[in-house]
């Protein structure tokens, strides 16, 4: 156990945590809603620190970043936890308690100091802190970035985006780049199969791209929840106006899981509309997940349309920019190349 950070003492033995955007009020020998921090006699704990329950070697491709040092790998590392209840998680069995039941704190011992060598060894060139959601081991993620830092190493989050304004200020000088999930875009969605709020995370993605992080955004894309015209629409629309039309948009293939499965898998032709809705409100790179070898993962300048980046799922087979730029045109595309 470590004491927690971002809270403060209220009465009654209890504390208001400033970690993420519930800002819950935790009773004492009571949890947060992501089950990892605790109040013990009016201090916050978190029960995470140091217990990793998934360490990988993962190209950063996977994350999925595309437009951040492709090619590279990434060590990867999570914990036990999550501040979101998505009833469609690929991840339920580390990230959800059981219903009814207090989550399991699990994982082995893996200090940051060990993780970053780790790292080194792997011949990797950042830490992406994944899997689970990275906000509720901050503490953990914190300090592992720190070092990764000072031994000139990346730092990634893949998040569901509901972290504070304060936690991410604290963070943003060792945090490199962040895929986040925006998982619909209206309210009910969020409400029914999320349980969180758009709203917050819209207000996240701002942040984000305020504090000079690289972003990138993801919808996994589920028949007859978000995936009308509509819905995409708005999506496109926000992060056009809102973020940038150089922020690149993963459009994915949901997959029946967890207690969503009865909707089908996404069909790829609704993949190819998402794509071109974004392409029709300007963004200038959008990518269809989660289906390798149908074409949709690859890079096309902006400029001139030519191919520059071609990749099959995961992997890349040839990649043709010259230190960013475009070899036919040399137009810069937008990312972080080297």
């Amino acid at each position: 156990m470590r004491e927690a950070m971002f809270y403060e003492k209220m009465a009654e033995g209890k504390v208001r945590c400033g970690l993420c955007r519930f800002r819950c009020l935790i009773g004492d020998g009571s949890r947060g809603i992501c089950g990892v921090r605790e109040n013990r006699s009016g201090t916050l704990y978190t029960l995470v620190y140091g217990k990793a329950v998934a360490e990988h070697v993962d190209p950063i491709e996977k994350k999925p970043l595309f437009h951040f040092m492709p090619g590279s790998q990434s060590f990867s590392i999570a914990t036990v936890g999550c501040n979101f209840r998505c009833l469609h998680c690929q991840n339920y069995s580390i990230s959800q308690p059981d219903e009814g039941q207090i989550l399991r704190i699990s994982g082995s011992d893996l200090p940051p100091e060990l993780i970053v060598e780790r790292a080194l060894e792997a011949g990797c060139r950042s830490i992406a802190y994944t899997y689970t959601e990275p906000t509720i081991f901050f503490e953990y993620a914190y300090d592992t970035a720190v070092l990764a830092h000072k031994a000139g190493l990346k730092n990634v989050f893949v998040t569901n985006g509901y972290i504070t304004a304060e936690a991410l200020a604290h963070i943003r000088p060792y945090l490199d780049a962040a895929n986040i999930d925006l998982k619909g875009f209206s309210d009910r969605f969020y409400r029914e199969v999320v349980h969180a709020m758009l709203t917050e995370v819209l207000d996240s993605i701002v942040e984000y791209k305020r504090a000079g992080i690289w972003i990138e955004l993801t919808t996994l894309i589920i028949p007859g929840w978000n995936d009308s015209d509509e819905d995409l629409g708005g999506i496109a629309r926000f992060i056009a106006e809102q973020v940038g039309v150089d922020t690149p948009w993963h459009v994915s293939q949901f997959y029946p899981t967890f207690k969503l499965i009865d909707r089908p898998r996404t069909p790829v032709a609704t993949l190819r509309r998402a794509r071109q809705i974004g392409l029709d409100a300007g963004l200038r790179y959008v990518y269809e997940g989660n289906v390798p070898g149908e074409g949709g993962e690859n890079t096309f300048c902006p400029g001139c349309g030519e191919l520059v980046i071609h990749r099959v799922g995961y992997a890349i087979s040839d990649n043709s920019l010259q230190r960013g730029s475009c070899p036919h045109c040399a137009a810069r595309l937008a990312g972080v190349w080297d």
